[in-house]
């Protein structure tokens, strides 16, 4: 059995903090194998270029372990159409997101995740990034980041 500890947490937010992308993760697999599992430690500001999973189509689920996100799902064009807050400690404790959907993750303060995502890893094939967002590098990507959290912020689902 492997344990995770909360100083373990902890000590990889502290580590995210340091990295010029605000994150890192945990690697709990190896790359070869069918289930990836990983712990990702997130900090406020990291950006996430929204992506998808497919050829190979794959699930992708996220539970928090610490702090609070928002998973946001958009469609082919960019348009938000699903924003999902979750906390320790609030009703939404989970998400699962189905392949082919364009998503990302935003940190509202310094937060740990669980992800698992179907294996095995390729990194040709991993994912794709969406065409109309920013690329990491890009510098417009921190106004994007401040973009989406602002929509976050004041989301209302559609009806």
């Amino acid at each position: 059995m492997r344990a995770i500890t909360r100083l373990e947490l902890d000590n990889l937010l502290i580590e995210a903090k340091k990295l010029p992308r605000k994150r890192t993760i945990l690697r709990l697999h190896e790359h070869h194998e069918p289930v990836q599992r990983m712990v990702n430690a997130i900090q406020p500001g990291s950006y996430l270029p929204p992506h998808k999973h497919e050829n190979p189509d794959k699930l992708e689920l996220f539970t928090v372990l610490i702090g609070q996100v928002s998973i946001i799902q958009f469609n082919d064009l960019g348009e938000i159409v699903e924003v999902q807050t979750m906390s320790e400690n609030s009703p939404t404790r989970m998400v699962e997101i189905a392949p082919r959907l364009y998503h990302t993750v935003i940190a509202h303060e310094p937060s740990a995740l669980l992800e698992i995502i179907e294996g095995p890893y390729d990194v040709e094939t991993h994912k794709k990034v969406a065409s109309w967002a920013p690329r990491e590098e890009n510098p417009r990507a921190r106004d994007y980041v401040l973009y989406l959290a602002s929509i976050v912020d004041n989301w209302k689902p559609r009806v």
